[in-house]
């Protein structure tokens, strides 16, 4: 298997986009459309459901680099999605839509997934911000996947933003963690040792037709060997652009680090997979308030503490990278709460009205920043809860 040769520490971001109608707050299947208006974008793209649109950036040295690509493309998308009245928004999930009715796009590897995998297929109603990080050797790919998975869940907890499927709050702060891991190549990676062994599993995939093509493990942190990268993946879509970058920022400045630490002779750190694992449940329930798994003893931390100290030890690392305010960002989080709390807390000053959720999702995403839950006009909520049969702000 070969990796592609890269500068380290190169970036590169996706960001997966939801089309809500602007009247019913629903999702609607218009992919295909919107993204033939722009074949020709090098940032704009299909993804595996007509209700979603994939924004990607450029590969830049900065976090700011990737965020002008991206808000340029969102832009572009947003005006022609406004004469459909369509408007983008994101979370891990939408709150409300009903998975058994999106449609899937029409490519062979995505019909191929549903078809293997039948009912949990057809529940993948579920978006994701990615981070792409260079890696200038090929030997330090796995090393450095071990060290992110001391840390990789910190992350998704950060960015938990899915706490309600099909109207349904699940307690989970990441519901979308718990349906993708439902997926045979998805979840926790693989700690391999050596290269030799990640490529002995790839050939035992390919001969047992498992996969067809490497990018088709989905694991939350994987090699990207076509584009000699280190593919993180665990976050959930976020609500708006600021704490993308704050997301993507953390993770830029974890990979550098450990990059730093190999480069200088230092062992990077590890965990057991078992506790990787239980690492990667506590963080998709609890969000912000779990207590993480930290090193081989089995010492445990809240995330938020985890995550404050985090930001001060990669203080040096982000000036060098460039990104430190958005790495200021994270603490902001900390303080001021995750996207899942705050749809929770929308839906709470609304009566559970799900359709509230949706237009607070939108309005973050059209200011950029995180926004104070509020209470929504009644009627208007109530009158479209009622048309497709959704809680509204008057329901016991």
């Amino acid at each position: 298997m070969k990796f592609a040769s890269s500068q380290q520490s190169t970036l590169g971001i996706e960001w997966e986009l939801q089309l809500v109608d602007a009247d019913s707050n629903d999702l609607r299947q218009s992919a295909d459309f919107l993204v033939e208006q722009f074949s020709a974008h090098p940032h704009i793209h299909r993804e595996m459901l007509l209700n979603t649109i994939e924004l990607t950036s450029g590969v830049h040295s900065s976090v700011s680099g990737c965020v002008g690509d991206l808000t340029s493309a969102f832009d572009e998308v947003s005006e022609a999605a406004a004469a459909l009245r369509i408007e983008l928004t994101s979370a891990g999930s939408h709150p409300f839509a009903n998975p058994a009715y999106q449609r899937v796009t029409d490519k062979r590897r995505y019909r191929d997934l549903v078809e293997r995998t039948q009912y949990w297929g057809r529940q993948m109603l579920l978006f994701g911000t990615h981070v792409h990080v260079g890696i200038d050797q090929r030997d330090k790919v796995l090393p450095i996947l071990a060290a992110m998975l001391t840390k990789a869940y910190h992350i998704q907890a950060l960015s938990a933003s899915s706490p309600f499927w099909n109207r349904t709050d699940t307690g989970y702060a990441t519901n979308r963690a718990m349906y993708f891991q439902q997926l045979p190549t998805a979840g926790v990676p693989r700690q391999f040792q050596t290269w030799d062994e990640l490529e002995e599993f790839e050939r035992g995939m390919l001969a047992t037709t498992t996969i067809s093509h490497f990018n088709e493990v989905r694991w939350d942190v994987r090699p990207s060997p076509t584009w000699g990268t280190l593919e993180i993946r665990v976050a959930d879509a976020n609500t708006n652009i600021s704490e993308l970058a704050a997301v993507a920022a953390l993770t830029h400045c974890l990979v550098d680090h450990y990059s730093t630490m190999y480069d200088r002779g230092y062992e990077l750190p590890r965990l057991p997979e078992w506790f990787v694992s239980e690492n990667r449940w506590r963080s998709a329930r609890y969000g912000m308030d779990a207590w993480l798994i930290v090193d081989s003893e089995g010492r445990e931390e809240c995330v938020k503490d985890s995550l404050l100290a985090l930001v001060d030890e990669l203080a040096p690392t982000a000036k060098r990278l460039g990104c430190e305010a958005e790495l200021a960002r994270v603490s902001q989080i900390c303080e001021q709460g995750a996207a899942y709390e705050r749809l929770r807390a929308v839906s709470q000053c609304n009566g559970g009205s799900l359709e509230a959720v949706t237009m607070h999702m939108r309005e973050e995403t059209r200011a950029g920043k995180p926004l104070t839950p509020r209470v929504y006009d009644s009627e208007s909520t109530d009158r479209a809860a009622r048309l497709f049969g959704l809680p509204g702000t008057n329901s016991n």
